[in-house]
């Protein structure tokens, strides 16, 4: 299932380096997880638990760069499958 085309926008935008951002989106909470550079890499989206852990998808992003500098190419988000705990 490909991610909502406003959720892909909020998640092109560059966050805080090595960081953690817990949010909402559409009545669901997300968390995602940012790289050095401060790009969203890892998504969790569902339902947040009392513990903080979110019980429903995990996306990764693959990021293809331009050789030889920093500068995102191309970019896509894959469904790795369901997160009922953590």
């Amino acid at each position: 299932m490909p991610l909502h085309r406003q959720l892909a926008e909020k998640l092109s935008k560059t966050y805080e380096p090595s960081s953690t951002i817990d949010d909402r989106f559409r009545g669901l909470d997300i968390t995602f997880v940012t790289n050095d550079l401060g790009e969203p890499v890892t998504l969790f989206i569902g339902q947040r638990r009392p513990d903080g852990a979110i019980v429903g998808e995990r996306y990764v992003r693959t990021i293809k760069r331009v050789p030889g500098s920093q500068q995102v190419q191309a970019s896509h988000w894959d469904l790795k499958g369901k997160v009922t705990r953590a």
